[in-house]
């Protein structure tokens, strides 16, 4: 019976509604989601002593693909001092939160808000495929500075395996991969950490853990309490109507291959919400087709406010 393509969707859509409902973002937002808001700059870079396309990509949240592709250069380009970049890190912001971390995995960002404003938006190294983040709500439930890993079994018959020295504990200092500073989550065994692998952030490359750029880690963990709520979501496709009527549509590999999005799916979105004919599709489908994971206006030319860009 549940194999009948109507019966299927009707069930698909009937377990995507139940797991939406549940948790922070979840009330936050109306299902389907339509976003208010995108973070992140589009503008020119002046290429700084050490930067190259992988710290960039890392520190500012682009696929290295991206950034050279929108540069005119070869993914394994070396930078030159003074060389003028284009910069474009937009992401649409999930939803609009309390006083709650949001991650959503596709995105590879986590977003803080607090007293129901957007206090910041940082690109996080997330679980790999194989070792994926779980999802659902949490709280935060200790703060630890100068943390000592103390490596899971799990880990520890990985480290085995591929012949390396088993260790069982890690002290603090710069050996120590969760960096200065720790948050501990009540979803697992999961925290949100800095690191001392910086390149690694803005990539699914963790055993499950969030791991952010040891200064974000440092801010983060500066502003959030013990007892703040949180959610891990997985949403590859985001679309935000703005304030000045632009759209925006962010559109993420799915990479657990949980939740496909197509441009039915947006058009679905679209409908939904009454924005279908203030859309550009041709556009839609060139975003859909990319999948590059950056916020990209798809608004109708002829819809256009004239309120000036934020």
């Amino acid at each position: 019976m549940l194999n009948h393509p109507r019966v299927k969707a009707a069930f698909v859509a009937a377990v995507t509604l139940a797991l939406l409902t549940v948790g922070p973002w979840a009330r936050a937002q109306s299902v389907p989601r339509i976003s208010r808001q995108v973070v992140g700059l589009h503008e020119a870079y002046v290429v700084q002593k050490g930067d190259t396309l992988r710290s960039l990509s890392s520190r500012h949240g682009i696929p290295i693909a991206v950034l050279a592709r929108d540069n005119g250069l070869g993914p394994t380009a070396l930078l030159k001092v003074a060389q003028k970049l284009r910069i474009d890190d937009r992401h649409i912001v999930p939803a609009e939160l309390d006083d709650d971390i949001l991650i959503n995995v596709p995105q590879l960002m986590v977003f803080f808000f607090k007293k129901g404003a957007l206090k910041a938006a940082y690109p996080a190294a997330l679980g790999k495929p194989s070792w994926r983040t779980p999802r659902g709500p949490f709280q935060v439930l200790e703060l630890r500075r100068h943390p000592v890993w103390r490596v899971p079994r799990s880990i520890q018959r990985e480290m085995a395996m591929q012949g390396k020295v088993v260790k069982t504990a890690v002290p603090p200092g710069p050996n120590n991969p969760l960096g200065d500073y720790f948050i501990a989550l009540s979803l697992g065994n999961l925290g949100v950490h800095a690191t001392n692998a910086t390149l690694t952030i803005y990539g699914f490359r963790t055993h499950g853990c969030i791991r952010l750029h040891p200064d974000d880690a440092r801010e983060l963990f500066d502003q959030v309490e013990p007892g703040e709520a949180g959610e891990v979501i997985y949403e590859p496709a985001l679309l935000a109507r703005l304030d000045d009527g632009r759209i925006f549509l962010e559109v993420h590999p799915d990479i657990y291959g949980l939740a496909f999005r197509d441009t039915e799916f947006i058009h679905s979105l679209a409908d939904s919400n009454g924005l279908s004919n203030l859309i550009n599709w041709s556009a839609v489908s060139d975003v859909v087709r990319a999948g590059d994971g950056i916020a990209r206006d798809v608004t109708r030319l002829d819809r256009v406010s004239t309120a000036p860009e934020k």
